[in-house]
């Protein structure tokens, strides 16, 4: 990919000159940008796909993941203003969600901006206490065991692959430290539509809990929930971008 301004940090997969907005995707813990690249083919036609590429993982693996969320936004909310000639929407999953959340409430006490529309999934509402032991700081064959029970997001024969699992460590222990170490402050509620997506059958992100967010937007709140557990974006994917294009399409609700 040819370097741009904002690149590493936010990708373009597909540049879209017909574009009438652009879509921030943050990725959930452990992974990069290419999770979204499968959404090229079903996002609308006039929606331009930036995902999000974090240090430490996939091209930029050599590079020390970070561990606060504070050390994400911080740079990153510069970079997405400078492509904000285009509306823009912002989404994350899991602790993507948290990330995207600090990153529109950052990008508002930077430059004023506010996306078009927030989409959070599989996270709990930023204000609501986390009801599980820290794990970050475990010993790792802890650490991995503890990742496995709450989102069964480790397969098999990844674990049993040592030489990868040691590649994929230091950015999945830097992510779950994001949300470990987070601290939620409380700010005027944002001035932008906010979706909640959740899978029925998750238990770190129940219906209840992703009500929650409906306190973080003074504009329109929606709750969608899908069959599913921690990852129903992956079996229901049509599904969730179908929900994402109508709520896109209804647009307004951003800018300065």
């Amino acid at each position: 990919m040819a370097s741009t301004p904002t690149y590493p940090w936010i990708t373009c997969p597909r540049p879209n000159p017909r574009a009438r907005l652009r879509l921030f995707a943050v990725p959930y813990a452990g992974s990069g940008a290419s999770v979204f690249r499968s959404w090229l083919e079903k996002l609308p036609p006039d929606v331009e796909l930036r995902p999000v590429q974090l240090p430490g993982r996939e091209n930029r693996l050599m590079e020390p993941p970070l561990s606060h969320v504070s050390t994400v936004v911080g740079p990153l909310a510069p970079l997405c203003a400078s492509l904000a000639d285009l509306p823009f929407a912002v989404f994350g999953h899991s602790m993507g969600a948290l990330v995207a959340f600090e990153l529109v409430r950052e990008l508002r006490r930077q430059s004023g901006l506010l996306p078009m529309h927030l989409f959070v999934a599989a996270h709990r509402a930023p204000q609501a206490p986390n009801p599980e032991a820290l794990m970050y700081d475990l010993p790792d064959e802890e650490f991995i065991a503890e990742v496995c029970r709450r989102y069964d997001s480790i397969p098999v024969e990844v674990r049993e692959n040592t030489e990868l699992m040691d590649l994929m460590l230091p950015a999945l222990r830097a992510d779950i430290s994001i949300c470990d170490t987070y601290a939620h402050r409380e700010e005027e509620a944002l001035a932008c539509p906010v979706t909640a997506f959740g899978g029925l059958e998750d238990p770190c992100a129940p219906p209840e809990q992703l009500e929650g967010w409906r306190h973080q937007t003074s504009g329109a709140f929606r709750r969608v929930m899908f069959p599913g557990g921690h990852f129903f974006l992956q079996a229901s994917q049509g599904p969730l971008l179908d929900e994402m294009a109508r709520d896109l399409a209804r647009g307004g609700g951003g800018g300065r």
